[in-house]
């Protein structure tokens, strides 16, 4: 029989001891309760939030008003296509169940204080969450919180707001009867303004590209925002004087609903002209990169023109004189003589530019003639450039073009070497037709074997450009004379006049 003294609640030390461990015991669950009991079943699930929320670790998860987990642990994680999300791990009872796949979490204010907690939103789904599955960010909401609301507040915004309640009362004040008028005719303005509204809104409208491009022009503008400023400022001088003729004013206002008219229309027969330009913008954006080192440059050349310019009036005194000067001549009485003979002297010449005129307008002699010109005066020589020349050599028989003292044309004859020489020498080639179709004979084709209307049959030679048939235009000409160009295929005057009478004359 086990006597009082051997109890164990007689051992003072081992009754201490066993009282410390229940108390660490009881520390340690009421510590570490906000995170889950030991020992208890859980349900771990994953949830996204777009922010952290003010969230921390030991806040409660609640269910229809009823606590049934906590958060765990909160860590950032990287989202899809850049930047960074909150990810929750979450600890739930097994008393709450399976949680459905449609389920959504709200982070909810627990008290004024800032203290809060998941609200889960438990869905229908058949199918429901395993453990560790991750809620998406889609499916959870992260209010604004009152806080954030009132902290737009700040000392300016409430400077600002004053202001502007200071500022709307003065313009209301004593304006009772142009309030009504304006709330009276608000209806009809309203009735107006819906088509406006509607066009607007269309899709085809592009209003938000135009916004966009609002941005970008207000971007490229910053810089020369100072310049602008100035511009303003001294843009008040030109209003100060357009307010000095309210009439003309009011009268120039009048056609402005007209004008917007007709420029709404203009616009929209602008648009291709528009999208060439905004094409040429982009090709011309690499020009105008380079045109930065080219700004020096441009910048001393307006320099210079400024200074031309002043000089300018100088000159503008003098021509003052010059113009007095005409004005005497002008009232001489030998000048309407001079201009008689003048107009008698443009009388002659209108034939012979009805001639020449094609030459020009249809088989663009002139430009073929001036490209190629530069090059043939291109060889270099120690002073600059001369004549580029090429020396041909003949071969021999009687009347060569490489001897002296031909009696005849060269015509083929008694050749001792080389090849045949004939004369190829047509001059005045023609330009067009009886009929004004192109038949440009110089510079396009070959010669022809016989065509010589001046020398006996025995010569094999061509000086006749009036080849039959139309030659067609060159390259860089055009097919007929230019609608409403007066021309003649044969000079009025000349050896040609009275080879084929019916063929002279103009149109």
């Amino acid at each position: 029989m086990r006597t009082r003294g051997n109890s164990v609640l007689a051992n003072p030390v081992l009754v201490g001891a066993v009282t410390i461990l229940v108390t660490v015991v009881a520390v340690f669950l009421a510590y570490n309760a906000n995170n889950g009991l030991p020992f208890v079943p859980t349900l771990e699930l994953k949830v996204r939030l777009s922010n952290g929320a003010a969230l921390v670790p030991g806040n409660e998860v609640r269910s229809g008003g009823y606590r049934v987990g906590v958060i765990s642990d909160i860590e950032p994680v990287a989202r899809r296509g850049g930047g960074a999300e909150a990810e929750l791990t979450l600890k739930l009872d097994r008393s709450i169940g399976d949680v459905p796949r449609d389920s959504t979490a709200v982070v909810r204010p627990r008290s004024a204080l800032g203290l809060k907690y998941l609200d889960l939103r438990e869905g229908h789904s058949r199918r429901s969450f395993a453990d560790g599955d991750v809620l998406p960010r889609s499916q959870t909401t992260v209010p604004v919180d009152i806080d954030r609301v009132f902290g737009i507040f700040d000392k300016r915004t409430r400077d600002a707001s004053q202001g502007n309640l200071q500022g709307f009362g003065d313009a209301l004040a004593g304006r009772g009867v142009a309030l009504g008028r304006t709330i009276d005719e608000l209806p009809r303005l309203f009735g107006h303004l819906e088509p406006v509204m509607r066009t607007l809104s269309a899709p085809d409208t592009h209003l938000d590209r135009f916004f966009a491009e609002l941005g970008d022009a207000a971007r490229i503008v910053a810089p020369v925002s100072r310049t602008q400023a100035h511009l303003f400022t001294t843009m008040a001088d030109t209003f100060r004087a357009l307010g000095h003729d309210p009439p003309s004013l009011k009268a120039f206002i009048a056609k402005g609903p007209r004008t917007l008219e007709v420029s709404t229309g203009s616009l929209r027969a602008q648009r291709p002209f528009l999208a060439d330009v905004a094409g040429f913008g982009r090709d011309f954006s690499v020009a105008t990169h380079e045109l930065r080192a080219a700004l020096p440059d441009l910048s001393a050349a307006v320099d210079t023109g400024i200074g031309t310019q002043r000089r300018a009036v100088g000159v503008q005194t003098r021509l003052r004189d010059a113009l007095a000067a005409l004005d005497d001549l002008a009232a001489a009485p030998s000048t309407p003589a001079a201009l008689r003979e003048l107009t008698g002297t443009v009388g002659s010449l209108n034939p012979q530019l009805r001639f020449y005129g094609p030459f020009q307008t249809v088989c663009n002699y002139w430009n073929s003639w001036f490209t190629t010109i530069a090059e043939h005066f291109s060889e270099p020589d120690t002073t600059g450039h001369v004549q580029r020349a090429l020396v041909n050599f003949a071969g021999q028989q009687d009347n060569s073009f490489g001897s002296m003292g031909a009696n005849a044309p060269a015509n083929g004859q008694n050749v001792h070497n080389g090849a045949a020489q004939y004369m190829h020498g047509g001059p005045y080639g023609a330009a067009i037709g009886p009929d004004g179709r192109a038949d440009c004979e110089t510079g396009q084709r070959g010669y022809m074997e016989r065509d010589a209307h001046y020398f006996p049959s025995k010569y094999r030679i061509q000086v006749d450009p009036r080849t039959a048939g139309l030659q067609g235009p060159t390259f860089t000409g055009r097919a007929r004379v230019p609608a409403g160009e007066t021309y003649a295929a044969l000079p009025e005057t000349g050896p040609y006049k009275d080879i084929l009478p019916s063929e002279a004359g103009g149109k």
